[in-house]
């Protein structure tokens, strides 16, 4: 397991975001408002998690939404990108797909924070890429 430095801001109370299983991929990230929020249909809402994180080179963090939110009350989160040369607090943008208003709560768990070795490429112009079979995408394999 690696060690990443974290920053909590302003001491939100909420702790350091948390793996729930052993094998967990991605940590949990806390709502660190101060009173409930209410995201109505349709709506979208950006929350500041009061934490900041320095990750080494050759890594990102990707926030994601949790599933249980999702399945549960129809609210995802934007999947966003925290590159490992920023160093400024991490946000969750939250929508509300659903036809019901949602309530976050202070201290709800909003998404997940998943960290990840990257590869940068080096382009290679060229006129042909080679075939592999699959041109079509978007449910070119199939319904199943």
């Amino acid at each position: 397991m690696r060690k990443i430095r974290i920053k909590i801001i302003n001491n939100s109370g909420y702790g350091l975001p948390e793996y729930k299983t052993e094998q967990s991929a991605g940590c949990d990230l806390y709502a660190t408002i101060s009173e409930p929020v209410t995201l109505l249909p349709l709506d979208r809402v950006f929350i500041n998690t009061k934490v900041s994180i320095a990750l080494p080179d050759g890594y990102e963090a990707t926030v994601r939404s949790r599933s249980s939110l999702d399945k549960n009350h129809g609210v995802v989160c934007n999947t966003g990108t925290i590159d490992a040369d920023y160093r400024g607090e991490i946000g969750v943008i939250l929508y509300n797909l659903s036809r019901e208003p949602y309530t976050i709560n202070p201290g709800d768990r909003i998404a997940q924070l998943v960290i990840s070795p990257v590869a940068q490429a080096s382009w290679d112009e060229t006129d042909d890429i080679g075939t592999t079979g699959r041109n079509g995408g978007f449910g070119s394999t199939g319904k199943k």
